[in-house]
């Protein structure tokens, strides 16, 4: 690709313009998360029936992504490879997005429906919305401008809790869909009366649909900078072709972030819990730990990129997953050491809250870097291959970790999670240096 004159600057606008695509995303997220589960136990008492019909998304995540993304790879339209999914499946997505909160009062028959197609089309789209960047900003940049698309979902994870989860209580009139709060009629599983409200869900999808309109008209894909067009490779061909490469480098980082994410999703999930029990705080307030690391991910994803720019990816990496595993074994002796030293109420929250805001700091920096190593070993003909591959290997991750991470907490108590995880750490660190490839080619002064 040729290089354009100003460096990285000339690159924010079109990567702030990709990035809303993830920022939409990043949207949806939390209020999923959040208030679906709330949705199907009106319905069901059983809470591990809610945690299955929960975990759809991964299921649909390790099926399409990668398929999606190479399926990209090959498409040849007017309108670009990734342009045709994105402006198809995205607004189907924020569409029945739109309509949990109506599905959930109808029935738990068309609410289910809704989830199917919701996580089918956002799962399905998300290989080409995120390969859209690399194919666009050369290889020098992509560290950069991942830690922007980083900054954009992180902001909008503190946006869709904080800001968009407040409208869920006011009532006002939706065009479309009627009222925003509307009481429960059926009976609840729990029997208690509650309401649902609709605000939230409508606005965050009409910003997703206002997104795909911007990157549709302000960001235009380009054909091959590599020079003449290649013919991609059928997928399992080219699947075959990464995986039995005499290099290893792609295998490695794939191995390597299977066990990152493993052990970062073997603690976050029960950090809100162990505040609870260890720090004595309140539900709201245990939720504001996981979210220290929420608030530091959103501040040093930009810092991460630029740094690795100029020390070298791999570094950066290495260096923040062994910083990662520390901090995790700090947060394991975190309990028994205040408790001796007689810390109590905000000197031992708050001091817990520093781990977890510097575990985040260097969290950031891993993921912010690890994409772009892929993305640096590949071409423009297997570019959605090796997305799809990321997400196959951390989507794995997430289905392996809780059940690890149960069976830890059930034998050896709560804080083994943090042990874990500082082990998972070290084994990536170490499969990390076995990595040659990653880093932007040098040009030719």
């Amino acid at each position: 690709m040729e290089k354009q004159k100003g460096g990285m600057k000339a690159y924010y606008g079109i990567t702030f313009l990709i990035g809303l695509g993830f920022f939409t995303m990043g949207l949806m997220d939390p209020l999923y998360d959040t208030y679906v589960p709330m949705f199907l136990s009106n319905f069901l008492k059983s809470d591990s029936l809610v945690g299955s019909i929960m975990g759809i998304d991964n299921f649909f995540a390790i099926l399409l992504i990668p398929i999606v993304s190479a399926l990209s790879d090959r498409t040849r339209t007017p309108i670009g490879r990734r342009m045709p999914y994105i402006i198809t499946l995205l607004p189907a997505a924020a569409i029945f997005f739109s309509l949990l909160p109506s599905a959930a009062l109808k029935s738990l028959g068309f609410l289910i429906v809704c989830i199917f197609f919701l996580n089918l089309f956002k799962q399905a789209v998300r290989g080409p919305v995120v390969a859209l960047m690399p194919d666009i900003i050369p290889g020098e940049y992509r560290s950069e401008a991942n830690g922007v698309i980083n900054t954009m979902g992180g902001i909008a994870a503190i946006v869709g809790t904080v800001g968009l989860a407040k409208l869920y209580d006011v009532k006002v009139r939706i065009p479309l869909f009627g009222d925003s709060i509307v009481p429960f009629t059926g009976k609840t599983a729990s029997g208690e009366a509650t309401y649902i409200g609709k605000l939230p869900f409508v606005i965050a999808g009409f910003l997703v649909i206002v997104a795909v309109i911007l990157l549709f008209l302000f960001v235009k894909e380009r054909k091959n900078p590599e020079g003449s067009e290649e013919k991609t490779p059928p997928v399992f061909k080219s699947l075959k072709l990464i995986l039995a490469s005499e290099n290893k480098s792609a295998v490695l980082i794939l191995l390597s972030l299977l066990f990152w994410f493993i052990g970062y999703q073997g603690v976050l999930p029960w950090v809100g819990i162990y505040s609870k029990e260890f720090l004595g705080l309140s539900p709201g307030t245990a939720a504001l730990s996981s979210g220290m690391v929420g608030i530091a991910y959103a501040v040093f994803a930009i810092p991460s990129g630029v740094i690795a720019h100029k020390v070298g990816r791999k570094k950066v990496i290495r260096f923040s997953l062994i910083a990662v595993a520390i901090v995790l074994l700090l947060c394991f002796l975190h309990a028994p050491v205040t408790k001796a030293l007689g810390l109590t109420g905000a000197a031992r929250y708050m001091s817990f809250w520093a781990l977890l805001f510097v575990f985040g700091m260097f969290w950031v920096s891993i993921v912010t870097n690890s994409f772009p190593m892929l993305w640096q070993m590949a071409t423009y003909s297997d570019m959605g291959i090796y997305t799809g591959l990321y997400y196959f290997f951390s989507q794995a991750a997430g289905i392996v970790a809780p059940v690890l991470t149960g069976a830890l907490r059930d034998g050896f108590g709560d804080r083994a999670i943090f042990i874990n995880g500082a082990v998972f750490m070290a084994l990536a660190f170490i499969t990390m240096g076995f990595v040659t490839k990653g880093e932007p080619e040098k040009k030719a002064v």
